[in-house]
């Protein structure tokens, strides 16, 4: 296995866009991970330690994010390891690792959350909630008899990731408890906040006018893109935390979850739920968002056959509303198709990089207010070809080593309107070939 599936992918972004890491990995970082499996058979520790804490640091423009610092004394090795609310505290000694996250003071928690974290430790496979006297925390130990790097990665993944989430959640859900130990979160730029604010604000307007021209054609599914496209592009878009956060992804999870009720009830949940977006002032909807440090990818990797599959079937659906000339809905299935992408799979870096490169053209009016490179021009309809096939290159160069059949398609795609290009964008990225030299 490649453990860089679980970490980052290179990218050159001035925001973060989506849950995974916007971020480049260590150049060296396959010699640092082997380096700690060679350091542990030599039963050298700490060293062992310090190599693979080094092959997870990740860098932006070539400087380190500083997501893990280490020291090493006398006899042990410290370290801190940044998950975004989450600040993970551990020290490794020659026969045991120790790691732990503060939560919450015990004294700020209430039964329900007791019962909430209990509940939590049985879905655990190595960590666990317990309290000092003083803080809530979630903690991990591990003696190191037979450690290696492999068996090292997943204990420390799961309790990075779910201090974070459960921090989150506690904010969303228990919001008279104070969460403790963030202090390392950053703010982000009122000017940054705002356009967020102005975009979800606009596309939530012309969201509900869609709405009204859709439903006159007596068609659920139709409003079930719109409305779903809708939050899969807000989170990826916009990368709320907190209540908002938690409350979409939870809107989310219902919907696909939900058997019994009938789409047109489902689409009105979600609906209400927009609403309720609506009506959030700026300064309610800027509390949901900070900057933060990341080392690790919520998602594992998911096989590039599953991606191709979902893909091809979104087209079978793109040429049933073609054929039935339901136009005025292609443009949202085709956002749907990439943001949906992005929000459930852990892709890989190249395929997330393109489906990337298809949202900016998608929203080309977004990006450009956060500062970035017009490659699609809205008003005049027509596209920075030549750009566009060089992103595409450079997203490839990397890994052509790697993968020799995976060859650049941007001669092939259709640059006649949006629409075809987002298709024939799909019929090439279904066909990637990542066989291994």
């Amino acid at each position: 296995m490649n453990w860089l599936h679980f970490f980052t992918d290179k990218s050159d972004l001035l925001h973060s866009f989506g849950r995974g890491i916007n971020a480049d990995i260590a150049s060296n970082e396959e010699g640092l991970f082997n380096k700690s499996y060679e350091a542990f058979e030599k039963k050298d520790v700490l060293n062992a330690y310090e190599y693979f804490l080094k092959s997870l640091l990740n860098y932006s423009n070539g400087d380190s994010n500083e997501n893990i610092t280490t020291k090493i004394l006398e006899d042990r090795l410290e370290f801190t390891l940044f998950q975004g609310s989450a600040r993970i505290c551990g020290y490794i000694t020659h026969e045991s690792f120790h790691a732990d996250a503060i939560i919450l003071k015990e004294s700020s928690a209430d039964v329900a959350l007791k019962r909430y974290l209990l509940e939590r430790n049985y879905q655990f496979t190595y960590s666990n909630y317990l309290s000092d006297g003083e803080f809530i925390k979630l903690k991990i130990y591990h003696d190191n008899i037979t450690m290696t790097p492999q068996k090292l990665f997943f204990p420390l993944r799961e309790i990075a990731l779910n201090a974070d989430y459960d921090k989150e959640y506690i904010r969303s859900e228990f919001f008279h408890m104070p969460i403790e130990d963030i202090e390392h979160i950053g703010l982000i730029d009122e000017k940054e906040l705002r356009i967020k604010y102005e975009f979800m604000q606009k596309s939530i307007e012309e969201l509900l006018e869609k709405a009204v021209t859709l439903s006159m054609n007596d068609t659920s599914g139709m409003l079930s893109f719109l409305y779903l496209n809708f939050l899969f592009k807000l989170d990826y878009l916009l990368v709320p935390k907190y209540d908002i956060y938690h409350k979409m992804s939870r809107k989310i999870q219902e919907y696909f979850s939900d058997d019994i009720n009938t789409p047109d009830f489902k689409n009105d949940e979600v609906k209400e739920y927009i609403l309720e977006l609506q009506k959030l002032t700026f300064e309610e909807f800027a509390q949901n968002f900070y900057s933060a440090k990341y080392t690790f990818n919520p998602s594992d990797r998911a096989p590039f056959e599953e991606i191709a599959t979902f893909v091809n079937e979104s087209l079978v659906k793109i040429r049933w509303y073609k054929n039935n000339r339901y136009y005025q809905v292609l443009p949202i299935v085709y956002e749907y198709v990439a943001f949906y992408a992005l929000y459930n799979y852990g892709l890989h870096p190249v395929v997330k990089a393109l489906l990337h490169l298809l949202v900016t053209l998608q929203n080309s009016a977004f990006f450009k207010t956060l500062g970035y490179e017009t490659l699609y021009d809205e008003e005049s309809k027509s596209f920075s070809k030549k750009a566009i096939i060089n992103k595409i290159e450079d997203i490839m160069e990397p890994y052509k080593n790697r993968f020799k059949l995976l060859k650049p398609f941007g001669n092939e795609l259709n640059f006649t309107s949006l629409g075809e290009f987002s298709n024939s964008f799909y019929v090439q990225l279904k066909h990637l070939d990542f066989t291994e030299n």
